[in-house]
């Protein structure tokens, strides 16, 4: 008795397992490049994100464009409307309380832990990690953030708790902006520098009850500048208002 339906050749299974494989491909490639302008700053929060402009500049079509925007989304980067589209979402200090609140209460305790499980290989790349953020910024380049987030992870990924692990990467994520903006003061760097110099130094003598006090007492300094800062731009004048095409020109 014959089999109903017609099998494939075996090289054309594998040319459509290949072109999918590009598409999951260019998809995720597509949230790290649209991810990056977001926490640059080229991609404005509060301003439609224009699929058709952004796409064409991408040299990429829309369908993997929005697929990275949801996943954008899901990482609470952007924001959708109904029949209006994406939006990179505002930054505001009730967001940063809860970010820094929620990173307070994973991060002190999975880096303690995770320094007395670390094996050499994790040491050594915590190490060369934070001398790549050390250089990175006292050059001012823009892979500050990716290399914060890389610092931190890598304190608290020895300790091998997968759920802690991808929360706190999520916050890592949402976190670069307001990292970003802590660091727009001169001379920030240099404090944040030697506070993560400290904490290394704990992790690395795996000492974990001073490194859960030295990354609380990081946190809390970030939040503590955060919310000044916001103060201060709440305290502010409000300027004129200019038309929008202005805005976008002097971008």
């Amino acid at each position: 008795m014959a089999l109903m339906g017609t099998y494939l050749p075996v090289d054309q299974i594998i040319s459509m397992a290949a072109k999918l494989f590009q598409v999951r491909t260019l998809s995720d490639r597509l949230v790290e490049v649209v991810r990056d302008m977001i926490l640059s700053g080229a991609i404005e929060p509060g301003l439609p994100i224009r699929q058709d402009s952004l796409a064409k500049d991408l040299n990429v079509s829309k369908i993997p464009l929005r697929e990275a925007l949801v996943r954008l989304e899901q990482d609470g980067l952007v924001i959708s409307h109904p029949n209006r589209g994406f939006f990179v979402r505002a930054m505001s200090v009730a967001e940063a309380e809860e970010i820094y609140d929620l990173r307070l209460k994973l991060e002190p305790d999975a880096a303690a832990e995770a320094c007395l499980a670390a094996t050499d290989e994790e040491r050594e790349f915590a190490t060369r990690t934070l001398a790549q953020l050390d250089a990175a910024a006292a050059s001012g380049a823009s892979a500050v953030g990716a290399l914060n987030r890389a610092f931190h992870m890598a304190l608290t990924q020895p300790g091998h708790r997968i759920v802690t692990m991808e929360i706190t990467a999520r916050l890592h994520v949402m976190a670069d902006r307001y990292v970003r903006k802590h660091l727009e003061y001169k001379g920030r760097h240099l404090t944040a520098e030697a506070e993560h110099h400290d904490i290394l130094q704990a992790w690395m003598e795996r000492d974990p009850r001073r490194v859960r006090r030295l990354v609380s007492e990081h946190l809390e300094h970030i939040l503590r500048d955060l919310r000044e800062e916001f103060s201060q731009a709440d305290a502010s004048p409000v300027p004129a208002q200019t038309p929008l095409r202005e805005k976008r020109s002097a971008t």
